[in-house]
């Protein structure tokens, strides 16, 4: 996955025709000849993996292995397709000449590069402004290496710390890996997301060019706009922080607790905001499909009223929800790790009070004091929980670069999405039309109380809620 800076969106789907017929061959042979816009990126070599590309936060085993053991200019598909027509040839000569015939433009600097891919920007003849997604060469055959590599480090460190149980982080890269390097998938999970999330107007994914993309070069609409969390960004253009933090919360919340399947990769290159000239909306622009992750429902369920107990400081329920998702009897750190805060603060309700700054330096020295207890957690839980985990830190991350941490409206949009998922997963499981009425009763009364209870919110913090608060208690001192 391209996780660099202004990264756009990529995705693909190779042909399964083979050449049938003159059509079909030169269709085959221009998809192949796509890959020779590798060359033209390559051609600029070493420099592609300097600071001013690549993403801070790519520093993995895996990534960095790759990074500089991809050196080639010419993918592999493109040589296998010259060796097979003679040099000089009619169909040799096609085959290199497609480049000009399927770009009228095509921009060298990449717009960003990571470990896998760059993305260069492109127009096609048809005027189409596009983003071309290319995987770096020898990646495939590299990304084995790389793994055993990462395996025998980590035994060796295992060797020297009993304690440090992180073998997981290889079983993960095994299966999540090859996923990554299929384009094809990155493509058909972003419209699965964008057919997914296709009630909300605000959210963008690029639209795919399947006849153009393959499983290593991919091709999308192409989209730009300002780092999701460059505040200063949002400022300058008139974008409402608070709004793009309240709907990148609603995303994930039915991302994960209503759908189950899971962008797991929401850092800032991968999530872009931009205004509409037209309509004057903030569009949120998903971007890098690659890495997702699919909740069995027994999973989400027990996720879903974890979180519900969470938010209501319900401890019971906390330890009894959290020891079926595998965290036995450190279900007090495991609810610290989900939420990101103090077990103090977790008692007394999460929603009550932001996070302090006094909180935040507790909760960073007990993570490195309980560094041994975090690492067998992490062994124990789920695999489903581990990139959730991953995928909660960097969305708090950009809520603290916005300032938005804590706001009281991501609980409730949480609140909201699982209690539907809980009901529409009750109502699957019962076969009586009266028991159904029931369950769709009590989720419309749920659902009718949070309202409420927003509604209180917003007029507690608007000009008029402040006018109402004072008549009522001029009202009050009034009759007494």
């Amino acid at each position: 996955m391209c996780e660099a800076e202004g990264e756009q969106a990529a995705g693909a789907r190779e042909s399964k025709c083979r050449g049938t017929g003159r059509a079909q061959g030169s269709s085959v042979m221009a998809r192949r000849a796509l890959k020779l816009a590798s060359l033209v990126a390559a051609t600029s070599g070493i420099y592609l993996y300097g600071n001013k590309f690549l993403d801070p936060n790519d520093f993995g085993v895996v990534r960095v292995g790759r990074a500089i053991a991809t050196t080639a200019v010419i993918t592999y598909d493109y040589l296998t397709s010259l060796r097979s027509v003679p040099y000089g040839s009619e169909e040799y000569d096609f085959l290199k000449s497609q480049i000009k015939e399927l770009f009228v433009s095509f921009e060298d600097t990449p717009l960003g590069a990571a470990s896998l891919a760059q993305v260069h920007k492109a127009v096609l003849q048809d005027g189409r402004t596009v983003a071309v997604k290319i995987q770096h060469p020898k990646v495939q055959a590299q990304s084995s290496k790389d793994i055993l590599l990462m395996e025998v480090l980590l035994l060796v460190v295992k060797q020297i710390f009993p304690d440090f149980e992180f073998m997981w982080l290889v079983e993960e890269a095994k299966k999540n890996l090859p996923l990554e390097l299929d384009f094809l998938n990155e493509g058909r999970n972003a419209e699965k997301v964008a057919h997914m999330l296709r009630n909300f107007d605000f959210l963008k994914v690029p639209r795919i060019y399947w006849e153009l993309s393959t499983r290593r070069v991919l091709l999308m609409e192409f989209m730009e706009g300002g780092q999701v969390n460059d505040r200063a960004y949002m400022e300058r253009n008139g974008i409402n922080v608070n709004e793009i933090s309240r709907n990148l919360g609603k995303l994930y919340s039915e991302m994960i607790f209503v759908n189950g399947f899971v962008h797991c990769d929401p850092h800032p290159g991968n999530v872009l905001v931009k205004k509409c000239p037209a309509s004057g909306k903030a569009h949120i622009i998903l971007l890098d499909h690659g890495l997702y992750q699919v909740l069995s429902e027994s999973f989400r369920m027990d996720y879903c009223r974890l979180w519900q107990a969470l938010i209501k400081a319900d401890m019971k329920r906390v330890q009894k929800y959290s020891r079926r998702l595998g965290a036995g009897d450190l279900y007090p750190l495991f609810a610290c790790m989900l939420t990101a805060r103090s077990w103090e603060s977790v008692n007394r309700g999460i929603d009550r009070s932001p996070v302090s700054a006094t909180e935040d330096v507790e909760i960073r020295s007990n993570a490195a004091a309980y560094l041994p207890q975090i690492t067998q957690l992490l062994n124990n839980v789920p695999r489903q929980m581990l990139l959730l985990l991953k995928t909660n830190d960097l969305l708090r991350g950009i809520e603290s670069a916005l300032h938005t941490r804590a706001n009281a409206s991501s609980f409730l949009n949480m609140s909201r999405c699982c209690i539907r998922a809980v009901s529409t997963y009750q109502r699957s499981k019962s076969h009586s039309l009266y028991r159904r009425a029931q369950i769709s009763l009590t989720e419309a009364l749920s659902l009718w109380q949070i309202n409420l209870y927003e509604l209180f919110l917003w007029l507690k913090g608007s000009q008029l809620g402040n006018w109402v608060i004072a008549l009522l208690s001029r009202m009050h001192h009034s009759m007494y």
